[in-house]
């Protein structure tokens, strides 16, 4: 009885942490100081002024491939089309801040 009382326990322990959401590695609050100092203009509340399509939005983020904390950092640092590359400007904390408080604030809809 022991024995299956603890394998039930570990198969919660397990699927707890198989099904939790991974943590964001950078610092949301200085991201948001970070964003609202360098991405605010095109990007207030989450929209994209230059591309009205392609908004901070958690539905437009899944829909471009941008919903990971890799590939918002990527588009940062790079740049594409009418974003500028933030590579000088930002050093890597800043942009993995950043991008946590992007994914942040669309997952709560910003």
């Amino acid at each position: 009885m022991k024995k299956l009382l603890s394998w039930i326990i570990a198969a919660i322990a397990i699927f707890s942490f198989a099904l939790s959401t991974p943590a964001l590695a950078g610092d949301a609050a200085a991201g948001a100081s970070i964003f609202s100092a360098n991405c605010a203009a095109c990007h207030a509340g989450g929209k994209n002024l230059v591309n009205p399509q392609k908004t901070l939005s958690k539905a437009d983020l899944d829909k471009y491939g941008m919903n990971s904390l890799e590939a918002i950092v990527a588009q940062v640092t790079k740049g594409k089309a009418a974003m500028p590359s933030f590579l000088g400007k930002l050093n890597e904390t800043q942009i993995e801040d950043v991008a946590t408080y992007v994914l942040e604030q669309a997952e709560k809809g910003w």
